[in-house]
């Protein structure tokens, strides 16, 4: 009595895997950009870390207004000026009023084309 056995032969198999390895190293870096998603979030801690040091230096000047590390905020862009360190190299603000009940800014990072930019909140205190 002769049995058939049937399934793929050792050579047929390490083939498959070896063509699937070489599509995958081809094609997976065209399905996935990490340095746009980089950008974004770069973007976003600056936007974040602007409007923390608003609202710190709002409420740091509201309590003392001589204090030394204060400074009066009138516009978006003089936020700038209470970041520690300064604005990063390569970030631009757009200019506005602020207001005392906060305004929407926005930071753009203008080292990519087209540029990211992202919102933060700034609060004008004299």
């Amino acid at each position: 009595m002769k049995q058939n056995q049937g399934g793929f032969t050792l050579i047929e198999l390490v083939m498959v895997i070896v063509i699937l390895g070489v599509l995958a190293a081809v094609a997976l870096p065209k399905f996935v950009d990490l340095k746009s998603d980089a950008v974004k979030a770069a973007t976003d801690g600056v936007a974040g870390a602007l409007s923390a040091a608003s609202t710190i230096n709002y409420a740091s000047r509201s309590i003392n207004s001589t204090k030394a590390n204060t400074a009066a905020v009138a516009n978006c862009s003089d936020v700038a000026t209470v970041l520690q360190g300064g604005l990063p190299t390569g970030y631009s603000i757009t200019a506005g009023v602020a207001a005392t009940t906060g305004t929407a800014c926005t930071v753009a990072n203008t080292t990519v084309t087209p540029a990211v930019s992202s919102t933060f909140t700034a609060i004008a205190i004299t």
